[in-house]
């Protein structure tokens, strides 16, 4: 299998080659229109408050070159646009800079103001060849990868902000902004961000970008620091079900790539408990439309790179859109059942109204409104109406395998067989003399959707308690963790196959076997699978 793939990947880059002589020749940078007071060195002094630029021609093709690269957003990119005229020191009271940013395609700066907000300015086009070995940059498979740029849609994050809006999502709102050619605001920067398109949003990072509209929220934080708290105490908690209504807009618009680095997190008080919930950042890869040439539509199959999922009238690749998301997904909505997902797709139905699609799309610049308007306001009512069929699908997806995990306090997990397949997990905290206190978990699992359901205790000493019989049912894993742990196992499951199995060092767990155990107990803690908490992203 992995040889067919190989040869597959190597015949579109062969035929890519081929195609190369149909390339346009166009520089890489914004093109401007007649702009006189761009000639020589001139000072900025008399620039005018706004340009007509294009953020990418040189994505242009011909016939040819469109049949086997794709037509994209090609014209998207092509047509000029209004831009204001990004002048540092006027916006937002004055800006001054931060830092350089970015990842590995955008080029961008973090910027903050008198009062300590934070604003990203984020190049429109991109570069993705850091993404690439070293010593492909420079061949036509480099070339490759630069020109699907132009699958994306520069202005789509425009239009995703009033959708989360109205779908109660918290959004950043980001405006279109150029930046002079050699503006010197940007001190050893200016060459590298002078002649560019960029959108401009804040960075709900900090505390002082608390807004009206985030409530009695406390503080902002990134996803590594939310989920070292979650693990380290139960009193940390994920809004699974926020998390979950955010979800189901990205699959909405396509936003295939929702990685944990693409979330902040605002940080609520109550009754004892710290609560989290989702902020959404970075929209570069909403409303994509990657299959429409024939290499790239080759290069998107299941066997080949699938994530890259394109913005249709209909869903066709739910599990695409969860690849780059899975690590966070699995972290934060293991809660998080069917009839929720359902609930939840049916509300954000009738929140995006009618109007609501129609408004939001025409935050499109004019130009790009009449190329693109229409088809994405179609696209976004057709995959609205399928949103609950969708929904179900995600949920199919991540029922298969589900994590439930502990804190390093001390907690019980209770685990009761049941008939028709299915299976009760419940965990408590524990209060004096190990008894039940507050339950912090409650999921009802069935055989049918889930296989595994994976107990993580983490640190502290945990108790794992399963009882009841039934004729089908999950595997369950027990991993206890650090600590001193003990597992009861009084549970039945028909079938020749152990369906409890128990992973610990032989002296971290005291296990009171049943019929149904498999102990694989061993001698050193980093011989036992441990539980990825987070992930540092570069």
């Amino acid at each position: 299998m992995k040889r067919k793939i190989l040869l597959t990947l190597l015949g579109f880059f062969c035929l890519y080659g081929l195609v190369r002589v149909f390339f346009s020749d166009q520089p890489s940078e914004a093109v401007l229109g007649p702009s006189p007071f761009l000639g020589g060195n001139v000072l900025h002094h008399n620039a005018p408050d706004s340009v007509m630029v294009s953020a990418g021609r040189h994505y242009q093709l011909g016939k040819v070159g469109e049949f086997f690269l794709g037509k994209h957003y090609r014209e998207v990119w092509a047509v000029p646009v209004k831009a204001k005229v990004f002048h540092m020191h006027e916006q937002k009271g004055g800006l001054q800079i931060e830092k350089l940013g970015g990842g590995m395609q955008t080029t961008s700066l973090t910027l903050t103001d008198s009062v300590g907000r934070l604003f990203a300015l984020r190049s429109v086009d991109k570069d993705p060849i850091e993404v690439l070995p070293p010593f492909w940059r420079k061949t036509f498979v480099g070339s490759f990868v630069r020109d699907q740029i132009s699958a994306t849609n520069p202005y789509a994050a425009l239009v995703v902000a009033p959708l989360a809006e109205a779908a109660g999502v918290f959004h950043p709102t980001p405006s279109l902004v150029y930046v002079l050619p050699s503006d010197q605001d940007f001190q050893q920067y200016s060459n590298q961000f002078g002649n560019k398109l960029f959108l401009m949003e804040e960075k709900f990072t900090t505390r002082a970008s608390l807004t009206n509209k985030f409530g009695n929220a406390t503080d902002l934080v990134e996803t590594e620091e939310m989920l070292a708290r979650h693990y380290r105490s139960s009193h940390h908690r994920i809004d699974q079900w926020a998390y979950a209504r955010a979800r189901l807009l990205d699959l909405l618009i396509s936003d295939w790539d929702r990685h944990e680095g693409q979330w902040d997190w605002a940080e609520y008080q109550q009754n004892g408990e710290t609560w989290y919930k989702p902020v959404p950042k970075d929209r570069d890869q909403a409303l994509c439309k990657y299959d429409d040439g024939v290499i790239p539509w080759i290069a998107t199959r299941r066997f080949a790179a699938r994530k890259f999922s394109s913005f249709h009238p209909e869903f066709q690749n739910i599990f695409g859109l969860t690849i780059n998301a899975a690590f966070l997904d699995a972290r934060a909505l293991p809660e998080v059942s069917l009839v929720d997902f359902k609930r939840l797709a049916r509300e954000m139905q009738m929140a995006l109204t009618d109007s609501v699609l129609r408004m939001a799309v025409r935050r499109f610049p004019p130009a790009v409104y009449q190329l693109v308007g229409d088809e994405t306001y179609q696209n976004l009512k057709s995959r609205l109406k399928q949103l609950p069929q969708a929904a179900e699908e995600y949920y199919k997806v991540l029922a298969k395998e589900v994590a439930v995990v502990g804190s390093d306090e001390r907690e019980r997990f209770v685990v009761q067989r049941l008939s028709q397949g299915r299976t009760v997990v419940e965990v408590f905290r524990l209060g004096e003399k190990n008894i039940n206190g507050t339950k912090i978990y409650s999921r009802t699992f069935f055989a049918s959707e889930t296989e595994k359901i994976s107990l993580y205790g983490l640190g502290g000493d945990d108790f794992f308690d399963l009882r009841g019989h039934a004729v089908v049912g999950s595997y369950v894993y027990v991993f206890g963790g650090a600590g001193g742990d003990q597992v009861t196992d009084e549970s039945t499951v028909e079938g020749w196959r152990k369906k409890t199995v128990v992973e610990d060092t032989d002296q971290g767990v005291k296990l009171v076997a049943g019929p149904e155990t498999e102990a694989k107990l061993a001698r050193a803690a980093a011989e036992v699978p441990s539980f990825v908490r987070f992930r540092k992203r570069e």
